[in-house]
């Protein structure tokens, strides 16, 4: 599992109850398959194809990419601070690779 080259803006505590706004960008190619290279060879696809987060242990967001999401992918999401616990994020692309990125927040 590789470390995912990430961007994740989220606060770092929060109050119990409150709706908290994640948003995050994850710096990947997402190749269609549909280009070719300088020699004319069909570049493979690649892209991200699942993407999901668990707070605490509990998945709170799923997303499913598609062929016509652009390069860099953002997403951005909100759920409510009910206990300190760490987010994990994790993406998985075409070629199987699977990226993992964590954040904890603090619930006071």
């Amino acid at each position: 599992m590789a470390r995912a080259p990430v961007r994740i803006s989220m606060p770092d505590e929060a109050k119990k109850g409150e709706i908290v706004d994640i948003k995050a960008i994850l710096r990947h190619p997402m190749e269609t398959g549909y280009r070719v290279d300088n020699v004319g060879k069909k570049i493979p696809r690649n892209i991200v194809t699942d993407m999901t987060v668990t707070y605490g242990g509990v998945e709170v967001m799923r997303w499913k990419l598609q062929p016509g999401v652009a390069a860099n992918p953002f997403i951005g999401f909100s759920t409510v601070a009910i206990e300190t616990g760490e987010l994990v994020f994790t993406w998985t692309d075409d070629t199987g690779q699977v990226f993992r990125e964590s954040r904890m927040l603090t619930v006071t």
